[in-house]
């Protein structure tokens, strides 16, 4: 089992990232949060999942080890591969998916592409009592972070454009041009959308 891997960052795809681990370039598969996260040259640390089949080995990295774990969690639903996995942590944060179980938010859960709603019923009876509660909100005391604004979410799909080799000039245009379709606040589970409609705007060039 490889639980992490760390070293320098050789590349950032759109939804993979290359790690030199031991003069070894590792491919991890990662959601555009994680890999935003990620520049090329710097060195990084990603808690992965080693999900083995008859014919592949593919290494998933993510975040931190709440990331990982509730990756690990949802594929013991029926019919929840590494891959659909990921999709539902590229939507939701670990705490927006425990939030959506607990409350049986199905819409939330089908906003995740390749989940409707039978799918959604099957999550949530199935993780019912294993995805635990989300964390509560603090009242008082320590102040809570606060939750990422619109703006944020933006800079976060420029960010991500920019570990993908495109300057910065060039990533915030192509967002700015996807976003004139875009009604009120980027929303959390809209960041992979919009990352994929400025990569298809972008085309194959680099700025």
């Amino acid at each position: 089992m490889i639980a992490s891997v760390r070293g320098t960052v050789l590349a950032v795809r759109l939804d993979s990232a290359v790690v030199e681990v031991g003069g070894v370039g590792m491919l991890v598969q990662a959601t555009p949060a994680t890999l935003a996260q990620l520049r090329v040259g710097q060195e990084s640390t990603l808690h992965t999942s080693l999900v083995v089949r008859e014919d592949s080995l593919t290494l998933f990295g993510f975040a931190d080890d709440d990331e990982r774990e509730v990756f690990e969690t949802v594929q013991t639903v029926s019919g929840v591969g590494p891959r659909l996995a990921l999709a539902m942590l590229a939507v939701h944060t670990p705490d927006g998916l425990r939030r959506a179980v607990a409350d049986e938010d199905l819409k939330a859960l089908e906003r995740v592409p390749g989940i409707g709603r039978k799918g959604a019923q099957r999550i949530v009876l199935e993780l019912k009592d294993r995805l635990g509660a989300p964390a509560p909100a603090v009242m008082g005391g320590q102040p809570q972070a606060a939750a990422p604004t619109g703006d944020d979410r933006r800079q976060q799909v420029v960010d991500a454009l920019v570990g993908l080799g495109w300057n910065a000039k060039v990533a915030e245009q192509a967002v700015e041009s996807v976003l004139e379709d875009v009604e009120g606040p980027l929303r959390a589970d809209e960041v992979p959308g919009v990352l994929r409609a400025a990569l298809r705007s972008l085309g194959g060039g680099r700025g």
